[in-house]
């Protein structure tokens, strides 16, 4: 059996969770979530316990998969919308740098033009100064994707460092050619 799976999901006082046939809804001070939920998995919240149990039909291979990944979306989406989801990334080069326009992120990063980056709705940037970009929200997954979208637009080169990489990304680092004299 699953045992990220039959794990129970708290649910805090302050997050009302609704369970339809095929989709739970989770609102709390962060935000509102929806997450459809496969036909196979059972999910059930007991509001007197003030937890969400998720259960599979069988132990055939794929409710296995999917039970274990249910649950972690279900746990995701309570910590989202309490706590909230943040990543940051740092901007490493001479002259390269990023700025608001509006709620759009506009990166100078080495190319002829600007990068403009719009956030789905529900994500936040920040900018703490032109070298830090905060992307913070309720759903893991958009936060995620769009801050791969933000390093996708100059990952970091292995020879000088040049790029966009996440605070705490170690780049591995080359040596460049060496010249040396011999046959």
């Amino acid at each position: 059996m699953s045992r990220i799976g039959k794990q129970p999901v708290v649910v805090p006082a302050n997050v009302k969770v609704r369970v339809d046939k095929a989709e739970v809804y989770v609102e709390g001070p962060k935000g509102k979530l929806t997450q459809p939920i496969h036909r196979n998995m059972k999910v059930e919240f007991d509001d007197k316990a003030k937890v969400i149990r998720v259960a599979r039909p069988d132990d055939d291979r794929f409710n296995r998969s999917l039970h274990g990944l249910t649950r972690s979306l279900i746990q995701n989406m309570v910590e989202g919308v309490t706590k909230g989801y943040e990543k940051r990334l740092k901007i490493e080069g001479i002259g390269y740098q990023a700025r608001m326009d509006k709620k759009t992120v506009v990166l100078t990063v080495g190319y002829a033009n600007a990068v403009a980056l719009t956030p789905p709705e529900g994500v936040t940037v920040e900018l703490s100064d032109p070298t830090t970009i905060i992307v913070r929200g309720a759903d893991k997954q958009k936060v995620g994707q769009f801050a791969a979208e933000i390093r996708a637009s100059r990952k970091p080169e292995p020879y000088k460092g040049k790029g966009v990489r996440y605070e705490n990304e170690v780049v591995r680092r080359k040596e460049g050619k060496s010249f040396t004299s011999g046959g």
